[in-house]
C-alpha cells in the first residue's frame, strides 16, 4: 500500500500531477494554500500504485509516495 502526502503550502495548483496521474488519486481543493493557490489534494489513496508520476511531474516537489507496509505508523507531517 501507498501513501501520498501532498505539502499544500508548497503546491501552486498547476494541476499536472493530476494530469499525469492514471488513476485518478489526486484532485484539486477548494481551499486556498497560504500563497493563495487552490491546491492538490488526495482524494483516492486506495488507487495509489506507487508509480511516482505524480512526484516526477511536479515542479514544485509538493508531492512525496510513501511505501506503507501493514500496521505501519500513519503519523506523517503534512507540511
Amino acid at each position: 500500500m501507498f501513501e501520498v502526502k501532498v505539502k499544500k503550502d508548497k503546491c501552486k495548483g498547476c494541476k499536472l500531477c493530476i494530469d499525469v496521474c492514471p488513476n485518478s488519486v489526486l484532485d484539486i481543493s477548494d481551499d486556498f494554500n497560504k500563497l493563495g493557490y487552490h491546491y492538490a489534494v488526495v482524494k483516492n489513496m486506495e488507487n495509489c500504485n506507487g508509480c511516482k508520476r505524480c512526484v516526477i511531474i511536479c515542479p514544485d516537489v509538493a508531492i512525496e509516495i510513501y511505501f506503507k507496509r501493514e500496521g505501519e505508523d500513519e503519523n506523517r507531517s503534512n507540511s
